[in-house]
């Protein structure tokens, strides 16, 4: 189109910019929601096993989600998602202003309900999220909506409540199940760990290699992409990963967990075969005492994976003296593969870190700005979501086996591997729930005709990849706390599991036309795991009803609020 024709476009659309500016609104909301919501799919179980802290993945969420969305994202966004609704309403309506005010009621309705889903901790799904505010677009405006059993259509949607997390639910179990009975079982665990821990970040590297190469938007279809070149990307990273494991990783792990050299940290984890030295050049060594990471511990530096069967031989009778070491933090074993850490006895919140210091001041002074300032931008990341004082929850966590924390720390590298290849995911895969009423309302604005296949320009994609990270930043915490411990205990081989079974549902279900969702597949994945403890009661059955319960609602209510949106807006008397 020629600079004349995009100016005749503009004129013609030239009293609708008050839209523009509403949809541009709304599309804030529904990225940074869309954000704060799915990105702990792919984080939450990092953060539940203490692999990673939240200002870790706050920092990690806003580079993985910026690079998925603008290198990886989609070049045209079918601002008609999914064949749910038909453009041929819009396309052959004389006022272009009923389609850009179609897409900024869609964009009110599902950035309102993403922002209410995630401020009451309901983990939902943004393609859902979105697919519903069309359908309620759609009656609003009488066009035609598919129901039929076609991809993308609302009764496959529906049907996705169930279909995502079984299949997901299915691998994770395969997966950990393989992992439990392989090396967490075994008689010698940590030798059987350094012996096939190279094969299992093989299996990470090939999998999700293969997850972002064919899930790219950009990506062929498998059929025009070719079975050979699929499985020579599996291939390839299965052997090259796993020859970095054998070179690099190995010779770390053994520098660090078996000769216990407190010198050493992951940055260290490029001097590879120097490490089997007997004095490695170290750069920048860490000064101080060799400690591990506890991975079932609380904020409080409570435990209690493991204490259910630490109890059963617990006195029936009153006179009956109690073993000495119940607590599973005083028995040998435990304090042999992990060494006590002091348990932190308060947990400081944001509210007393940046607020109570300068609450008494002057709002003249800049002190409390400043303090208020911190509290805006970094309450989200400093928050505590691990500690649940709930005695269900420590019922339910008691019941999980606790394992090796030296095998544990192993598989934290798959597990962040796994995630940042999750999230990357989410950012090339999603950013098109919240872009795409945006783009086309702003295309028609710009040219004056309904294009239901609008090109989506990089600046775009630049803004929702920061609001994606910005959204996770500030209150993406509801969601890290609703899935992880909450569901299950979780630990790095756990969290592995999860995350990696989810990825091959993801996968698999999508080149099989099956609708699926990560947020859907990650909850199945979380309670495959858990069923793995072979003890229904370590699921958190409560948890898992509450998450289901936003599953079903999210249809209707994001429907229900564009659609009286839109309903209201086309028959409102006016000049």
């Amino acid at each position: 189109m020629d600079a004349g024709q995009e100016l005749t476009g503009q004129a013609l659309t030239a009293k609708y910019d008050w839209i523009l500016a509403l949809t541009s609104i709304a599309f804030v909301f529904s990225c940074a929601s869309n954000g704060a919501n799915d990105v702990a799919n792919s984080y939450a179980t990092s953060v539940a096993a203490r692999t990673l802290k939240m200002w870790h993945v706050g920092i990690m969420a806003a580079c993985t989600e910026f690079i998925g969305a603008v290198a990886l994202g989609s070049r045209v966004t079918d601002t008609i998602k999914s064949g749910i609704i038909t453009p041929d309403r819009f396309e052959n309506a004389a006022n272009p202003g009923t389609f850009m005010l179609a897409m900024g009621c869609a964009e009110v309705g599902s950035g309102a309900w993403l922002t209410t889903a995630t401020f009451l901790g309901w983990p939902v799904s943004t393609t859902q999220s979105i697919v519903g505010a069309l359908v309620g677009v759609g009656f609003a405006t009488q066009a035609d909506i598919t129901w039929e059993w076609t991809k993308g259509s609302v009764s496959q949607t529906a049907a996705s409540w169930g279909i995502a997390p079984g299949i997901a639910c299915g691998f994770s179990a395969i997966i950990f199940g393989t992992l439990k009975y392989s090396v967490l079982e075994r008689s010698d665990p940590f030798k059987w760990a350094m012996r096939l821990i190279p094969l299992y970040i093989a299996l990470t590297g090939g999998v999700l290699a293969l997850f972002i190469t064919i899930e790219a938007p950009t990506a062929p279809d498998i059929e025009e992409f070719g079975a050979g070149k699929a499985v020579g990307i599996i291939l390839g990273c299965f052997f090259g990963c796993m020859a970095v494991g054998y070179a690099f990783f190995i010779p770390y792990f053994h520098r660090r967990l078996v000769k216990m050299d407190s010198r050493i940290r992951f940055y260290h984890l490029p001097l590879g075969p120097l490490l089997w030295m007997e004095n490695p050049p170290l750069y920048r060594p860490y000064q101080g005492e060799w400690t591990i990471t506890n991975h079932y511990e609380d904020a409080y530096g409570n435990v209690q994976a493991g204490s259910k069967d630490n109890n059963k031989h617990a006195p029936e009778h009153p006179d009956e003296k109690k073993p000495k070491d119940t607590d599973i933090e005083r028995d040998p074993e435990s304090v042999a593969s992990s060494p006590e850490i002091q348990p932190k006895k308060h947990i400081v919140e944001p509210e007393e870190r940046f607020l109570d210091p300068v609450r008494d001041l002057s709002w003249a002074n800049p002190r409390k700005w400043w303090g208020y300032l911190k509290y805006g931008l970094l309450q989200g990341v400093t928050r505590d979501v691990i500690t649940h004082d709930s005695a269900l929850l420590r019922d339910i966590h008691s019941r999980a086996k606790r394992y090796d924390d030296r095998i544990e720390h192993m598989w934290t590298y798959c597990q962040v591997v796994s995630a940042i290849m999750m999230s990357i995911a989410h950012g090339s895969n999603d950013v098109a729930n919240a872009v795409g009423p945006w783009a086309g309302s702003y295309n028609t604005f710009r040219t004056g005709e309904v294009n239901t296949e609008a090109g989506t320009p990089v600046w775009f994609l630049v803004i929702a990849g920061l609001l994606l990270g910005a959204g996770f930043w500030v209150y993406g915490f509801h969601i890290m706390r609703a899935l992880g411990n909450k569901i299950t205990q979780m630990s790095p081989t756990r969290g592995f599991s999860t995350e990696l079974g989810a990825a091959i549902t993801v996968l698999l279900a999508s080149r099989l036309g099956l609708p699926v969702s990560t947020t859907q597949c990650l909850t199945g994945s979380a309670v495959g795991v858990a069923l793995m403890n072979y003890d229904l009661a370590a699921i958190n059955w409560r948890q898992i009803a509450f998450i289901f319960s936003g599953w079903v609602l999210t249809l209707p209510c994001a429907g229900l609020i564009s659609g009286l949106l839109c309903l209201m807006a086309l028959n409102t008397p006016h000049f």
